[in-house]
């Protein structure tokens, strides 16, 4: 294992990192969720393929395909979920431990790899995609690190929230229920000193985005009803409700329309030999 340089510098995700697995990996919600990911990566990559991880955290589904038998290049803007995803990589044993290179790297550069590829696809999960201002440039960026043919899996959060829409309305808080339907984006507070900008694209834009050297393949919704991270303790206090959504969400999932309320969005984008 390898990592990059740290740059000096305070990430906007440095003040989330140490606390992240206690309060997303670990929790039920996040569990369920990951979960619904990992059997789309499953059927994605094969053992022995080479893939990029854009915003990889700390490190949890890189472990996992490292599991797998699929080697990854797994890039964080923040020096702090680094240090994390190390810790996690380095209790990998056998093959596994060599399969994980872990750099530094903000998504808007991953176009500084091209020198080490061609790469045999690419992965992104919870919502990195949905803090890149520039889509356009970051699709262009990946076409040129992917052998043709090559899958792209990316999860990022959805532009109407079904769960999050009543939730909020049930609080009495409007503005937060429907603040992903706004164009600008809207302005995160992850602490009192750390903020990021955050767009939720609709599926139809970021198909157009990353035409014409992709082409999307696959779509699935990730939470429509297993609710947000924020309803926890819902979760918790409700475990039979809860269990029951995770079960009808592998099959409101997949039905076209209801699947746009889901939480986050999955979809799998092909490289197209142009």
């Amino acid at each position: 294992m390898s990592v990059s340089q740290l740059h000096a510098y305070v990430a906007p995700f440095d003040v989330v990192a140490d606390d992240y697995d206690r309060s997303f990996t670990s929790s039920k919600v996040g569990q369920a969720q990951r979960a619904s990911v990992w059997k789309a990566l499953e059927k994605t990559f094969r053992p022995g393929e080479r893939i990029v991880e854009l915003g990889c955290g700390t490190g949890v589904d890189a472990s996992f395909l490292a599991k797998h038998g699929i080697r990854v290049l797994a890039c964080d803007e923040s020096p702090r979920m680094i240090a994390v995803a190390q810790r996690r990589i380095q209790q990998l044993t056998g093959a596994d431990a060599g399969s994980v290179d872990l750099h530094q790297l903000r998504a808007e550069e991953i176009g500084c790899l091209q020198p080490q590829g061609p790469f045999e696809g690419v992965f992104s999960n919870f919502g990195v995609l949905n803090c890149v201002k520039d889509l356009r440039a970051l699709a262009i960026n990946l076409a040129a690190l992917l052998k043709p043919g090559s899958p792209a899996l990316v999860c990022l959060m959805g532009p109407c929230c079904a769960w999050e829409v009543a939730w909020y309305l049930a609080e009495g808080r409007p503005r937060k229920a429907f603040r992903r339907l706004q164009r600008a984006g809207v302005s995160a507070r992850l602490s009192d000193d750390a903020t990021v900008n955050v767009h939720y694209p609709t599926v139809r834009s970021l198909v157009r985005t990353f035409l014409p050297e992709f082409r999307l393949t696959y779509l699935k919704g990730i939470g429509v009803s297993v609710p947000p991270s924020y309803a926890e303790r819902w979760a918790v206090g409700f475990p039979r409700a809860f269990d029951a959504c995770v079960k009808a969400d592998s099959i409101l999932g997949l039905i076209p329309g209801i699947r746009a309320l889901a939480d986050h969005i999955l979809l799998k984008f092909e490289r197209k030999e142009l």
